[in-house]
């Protein structure tokens, strides 16, 4: 059933793919925005309470239809799950950026590139030469893989469509409140932080491992270990090291902005980021699914000939 729910849910977001500025998405960032204004006194506590009620009544209210439609026919909670991940997956999602971005560069339009690349980002890229476009590119598609799809699918390999919405909830709010530092926003956004964290411990490494199995896994692993660290962010350093190491490209490094240099770790080995290897990316995520698909079907064949 949840091989048959993903394959379905890929292909349907294929077919009419669902954007992020969705209104199902709208809504529920007015909700979260909402529950900030009401309840963020900058404390902790008061965190935890919000990310509660902005969490919480979707998990359940998923799971509650998932079982009652199943109780009524298997047909129905497969169309409930199909539903669910078409809202909370999808490589569409993203991946408009990275192929316009990719056009743009081939046809030498440099600040075309830059315009996609910013709007993407959400700031100015207009420094940013070919390579450094090409770079930061990569850096979205690799981390946007996982949270768009990676993430929700292991989700919902564990908990079903519950789990699906819980991870697609939990980030949204760690991106909205955990990454603010402002001294009035206090210690609000603690909680959604430290949750997503945990909750994305062991499927950000599992995304990083299948990019090492389906790609150059000798430098992949070595990378991992030695340059993961670095990063601001370890779960986002993890995979963009595997990353890197599994398709042999440098990421990370120097950038141009606003007048001066931005320092960052280097990640992977290799050459310098181009289009070719922008498109080698788009060939080690689509192999890293095809893995994941690969082991969720023979789990399910193994589950219903024990069953």
């Amino acid at each position: 059933m949840k091989f048959l729910s993903l394959i379905a849910a890929l292909l349907l977001e294929q077919v009419r793919p669902l954007r992020q500025g969705n209104p199902v998405y709208q809504l529920f960032i007015r909700y979260a925005a909402s529950l900030e204004r009401h309840f963020n006194g900058g404390q902790g506590h008061h965190g935890v309470v919000a990310w509660l009620l902005a969490v919480l009544p979707s998990v359940v209210a998923t799971l509650a239809i998932y079982l009652l439609l199943s109780r009524v026919s298997p047909l129905l909670g497969w169309l409930w799950n199909i539903a669910v991940l078409y809202l909370t997956m999808g490589f569409r999602q993203f991946s408009h950026y990275f192929t316009e971005i990719i056009q743009a560069l081939q046809e030498g339009h440099l600040d075309r590139a830059r315009d996609y690349l910013g709007q993407w980002r959400g700031e100015s890229v207009a420094e940013f030469s070919s390579n450094e476009i090409a770079r930061v590119a990569i850096e979205l598609g690799l981390v946007s893989s996982h949270r768009h799809v990676f993430g929700p699918v292991a989700g919902f390999i564990v908990l079903g469509p519950a789990g699906a919405v819980l991870y697609r909830m939990a980030a949204m709010l760690a991106d909205k409140w955990g990454g603010r530092r402002e001294p009035e926003f206090g210690e609000f956004g603690r909680f959604a932080e430290r949750f997503f964290f945990w909750l994305d411990w062991l499927p950000s490494r599992v995304t990083a491992a299948s990019f090492a199995i389906v790609g150059n896994f000798e430098d992949a692993v070595y990378c991992w270990r030695t340059q993961a660290q670095s990063w601001a962010m370890h779960s986002h350093g993890i995979i963009l090291s595997s990353g890197a190491g599994a398709i042999g490209v440098r990421l990370g490094d120097t950038l141009h902005q606003y007048g001066s240099m931005e320092f960052r770790p280097e990640m992977g080995t290799g050459e310098e980021a181009d289009v070719d290897y922008m498109q080698s990316t788009v060939g080690l995520i689509w192999r890293a699914l095809v893995l994941w698909m690969f082991l969720v079907l023979l789990v399910t064949v193994a589950h219903s000939l024990g069953g």
